[in-house]
């Protein structure tokens, strides 16, 4: 089943994710994609949405998710992982799985994503402030999260008629924080940076959407 002039919410079952599905619901039809397929497919139950359970590190995934989807009007990258580690401590597992998540999987949706965005559709993807990142056990995130917001900046020279769109907000209160401890004073709720992505979705949008 295609989906025709919808949104697709990858990363759907984080807490940006389910946050930005359940506020893009009402607006169009609805694509989630997630590893967590127990989740997923509840998410999507309680949304009336499709559901594509995939790990974004595989190219494959990436590529059969976009063939079975018809012509798409907004695509949402929400995925991401930390896992903090010292550089002293890298470890070849937890470094590929953050690149995996925050960049790879961000490359995969570019390739195959794109032909599939509408002309003057909008693509999303979640970064990072440079200042809220730069911080011991964060080299990776950091780095795959700096890496995303250049290649954004390439894949716009390459891409006409449509808007690839980085998101920065603070510091998010998502399970994400688990791995460090607890968020931060003052860390915003996931459905402030789903509304504020449904806000821009309406408006004339840009390179960059500062959120908070």
């Amino acid at each position: 089943m295609t989906t025709q002039g919808g949104t697709l919410v990858i990363g759907a079952t984080g807490g940006i994710g389910s946050a930005v599905a359940r506020s893009f619901a009402a607006s169009s039809p609805l694509t989630l994609a997630g590893r967590n397929a127990e989740k997923l497919q509840a998410l999507a139950a309680e949304l009336e949405a499709g559901a594509h359970p995939l790990d974004v590190g595989f190219e494959s995934h990436l590529r059969a998710l976009f063939e079975g989807l018809g012509e798409l009007e907004t695509v949402i990258y929400a995925a991401g992982a930390a896992l903090p580690h010292l550089l002293a401590e890298a470890d070849a597992a937890r470094v590929r799985s953050v690149w995996n998540a925050n960049y790879f999987g961000v490359l995969w949706t570019l390739k195959y994503g794109l032909p599939r965005l509408a002309p003057g559709g909008r693509l999303y993807v979640i970064g990072a402030r440079p200042e809220l990142v730069t911080a011991r056990g964060f080299s990776q995130y950091a780095a795959s999260k700096a890496a995303v917001a250049r290649a954004l900046e390439v894949a716009r020279l390459e891409t006409r008629g449509k808007t690839l769109t980085l998101v920065l907000p603070p510091a998010v209160d998502t399970p994400l924080w688990t791995q460090v401890g607890r968020p931060p004073r003052g860390a915003l709720a996931p459905g402030a940076v789903a509304a504020a992505l449904l806000a821009d979705r309406a408006g004339p949008g840009g390179d960059e959407l500062r959120v908070g």
